[in-house]
């Protein structure tokens, strides 16, 4: 990336969203066609969730889901380049977020557990502008586009750390300050930090951490989620509580993540990013042959 990409996508950003959006859909759809994995992955996850009948439902649903998924790439430029008075002004509304304030005031720790659905990079912008938020980061292989990024996400009270031991640590000692953190609970594991769980009707491979950590610290969680409003109107953004303290259990406490998720899937399906290849086997995983019809690992 140069400097001329760089000015291009601050001229993007200052274009109104309803005119982004537009474009994006444009832009889904081109990359849709674009030779590649990326059709097809789309297509068998949208076909093989079981959230839409075979045929025109599901073609219904993909449809839509191609115009989501390009706009979720184009309002990366006006939420991590405008000003950040400006980027929160597009939150029109919150459902279930005087949960998560209930829980603040309780004087818990907060997991927030926000699966790809919608704009999820408004939840730690909207989050951080109240309270200390700390998410983990992972920076794309090119300088400038991880410049971008970081100092995109990196606004009002967020901090964001590595994806690694010391990361983890740091979220654990925000949770103990009684601060909220951010979890992807949607992204495949890594070897040895995951277990197998169902996952719309297949294997994923799902991590762990959310259930250790909020063991570890008694912190209440919640699945987030910010809803992609019709014609550029703006975001909504959604906190449904987790009830019951996850499981002890590895296994069955990705069984209940993977659920939750589903849970916000199901309300917003169009949203979800299907090209995410959510069900490969990473090299030194276990067989995914191995579990129970369940979803646990056999007695």
């Amino acid at each position: 990336m140069n400097a001329a990409a760089l000015m291009l996508f601050k001229l993007l950003a200052r274009l109104p969203l309803p005119l982004l959006h537009g474009l994006g859909i444009a832009l889904g759809w081109l990359i849709y066609w674009t030779p590649g994995r990326h059709s097809a992955r789309m297509r068998n996850n949208v076909f093989d969730s079981g959230l839409c009948t075979p045929g025109r439902s599901c073609r219904r649903l993909l449809r839509q889901s191609i115009g989501e998924a390009g706009k979720a790439i184009i309002e990366l430029f006006p939420i991590w380049l405008r000003p950040y008075e400006s980027v929160l002004k597009l939150v029109k509304g919150t459902s279930g977020w005087e949960h998560i304030d209930a829980a603040r005031t309780a004087g818990k720790g907060i997991i927030l557990i926000g699966p790809h659905v919608g704009c999820f990079e408004m939840l730690n912008l909207y989050y951080a502008s109240h309270h200390p938020f700390t998410a983990m980061y992972k920076p794309p292989r090119k300088p400038m586009l991880a410049e971008l990024m970081l100092s995109g996400r990196q606004r009002g009270q967020a901090t964001l750390v590595p994806t690694d031991l010391s990361g983890v640590r740091a979220q654990l000692a925000a949770l103990k300050r009684h601060e909220a953190i951010g979890i992807l609970p949607d992204q495949v594991a890594t070897g040895g930090d995951g277990v197998w769980a169902p996952f719309l009707g297949r294997p994923a491979y799902t991590p762990t951490l959310v259930a250790s950590l909020q063991r570890k610290t008694g912190a209440a969680a919640f699945f987030v989620a910010a809803e992609r409003l019709s014609w550029g109107r703006g975001y909504h953004l959604h906190a449904f509580p987790v009830n019951d303290t996850l499981p002890e259990d590895k296994a069955a406490a990705a069984i209940r993540i993977n659920q939750g998720v589903e849970e916000v899937v199901r309300r917003f399906p169009a949203q979800y990013l299907w090209s995410y290849n959510r069900h490969k086997r990473p090299s030194d995983a276990p067989d995914p042959d191995a579990l129970r019809p369940d979803g646990a690992p056999p007695a």
